[in-house]
């Protein structure tokens, strides 16, 4: 028989309908004011320097500390955001780089000039995302995530240039990250060095030691 007390304690179709609509609006809004306390961390970087502090980034969000932790558990979640929004801008330019030229060394060339025209555009975001100082760490540190991401695109182009010169791909991976970490090391040296040289010129630099060790394991037969 059916049980009659069940079906009297289950909302009406229609409430259930409301209260679903309701959740989605909730979850839509918690999403976009996320998304514009994450645009307000980025202007308050910009306005106040790598050191920003908690109460800079609720003033420039035109709100309060604690609304902020309403909507991300602590810094270091807020943190995590940035540096999503970070990659979200930075491996798409990456790739883009990297498919522009057919030629190993100018893809090589391109990458690393984008990487750090990216930077120079933003230092102080850069110094925001790599400082250890700036916000507590997360167990899982998205910037080492994203210098993962950078290095198997890397690796990915490298490994169809091995095969594509009946090579070996299998180095592919360690090379793709050593380029990565190689250009990442030199940069933080640049920024802290206040940019003794034209962004250009570190490119060049980095993309001849780069192409030094690469060429002669990458390159195709018309290169040799």
């Amino acid at each position: 028989m059916p049980d009659r007390a069940a079906d009297n304690l289950r909302a009406p179709e229609g409430v259930t309908h409301a209260r679903d609509r309701r959740d989605s609006r909730w979850d839509q809004h918690r999403q976009e004011r996320r998304e514009q306390l994450v645009q307000a961390t980025l202007a308050a970087v910009s306005r106040h320097g790598a050191g920003v502090g908690m109460d800079e980034i609720a003033a420039e969000a035109g709100t309060s500390k604690t609304v902020v932790y309403r909507h991300f558990a602590d810094r270091a979640e807020l943190y995590v955001a940035v540096c999503t929004r970070v990659a979200a801008q930075l491996l798409p330019k990456l790739r883009d780089a990297m498919e522009s030229s057919g030629h190993p060394r100018g893809m090589v060339a391109a990458a690393i000039d984008t990487y750090l025209t990216f930077i120079e555009a933003d230092p102080e975001l850069y110094r925001f995302v790599v400082d250890q100082q700036t916000l507590d760490r997360p167990a899982t540190d998205p910037l080492t995530s994203l210098s993962e991401l950078i290095g198997a695109q890397v690796a990915a182009a490298i490994s169809v240039t091995l095969t594509q010169a009946g090579a070996d791909p299998g180095p592919a991976a360690p090379w793709g990250h050593g380029v990565v970490g190689m250009v990442r090391a030199a940069a933080d040296w640049w920024l802290r060095a206040e940019r003794p040289m034209l962004r250009s010129e570190l490119a060049a630099h980095l993309t001849d030691l780069a192409w030094a060790g690469l060429s002669g394991v990458v390159s195709t037969k018309e290169d040799k």
